[in-house]
């Protein structure tokens, strides 16, 4: 259903999509509702990480510091998108940027 979706957006001309894989089976879609989390940016070096927990028997995606943030400063984690193919560019500035999300 997420690849369906993503085509759907693709088609509509929605110009990014916010899908999270939870783990093989769960994708989260806030693509059209969500939360302001939803705009955290990719970093190859992040501020931040993402997790799943279990709460109230659903699970949901946490992201958590790895370590002080400063006041102004992006908050950020790594996307981790599978390697494929056709290469996504990383813009993220960081010292040891990867040169690609995926």
């Amino acid at each position: 259903l997420a690849d369906l979706r993503e085509e759907q957006y693709e088609r509509e001309g929605i110009g990014s999509s916010y899908l999270f894989r939870v783990d093989d089976e769960i994708v989260i879609d806030a693509t059209k509702c969500g939360n302001v989390a939803r705009f955290v940016n990719h970093s190859c070096e992040p501020n931040c990480i993402a997790k799943t927990i279990v709460a109230d028997g659903t699970k949901r995606i946490v992201i958590y510091a790895s370590h002080d943030i400063q006041v102004g400063e992006e908050v950020t984690y790594d996307y981790k998108f599978p390697q494929e193919e056709i290469k996504i560019p990383c813009l993220c500035g960081s010292a040891n940027c990867r040169g690609y999300l995926n």
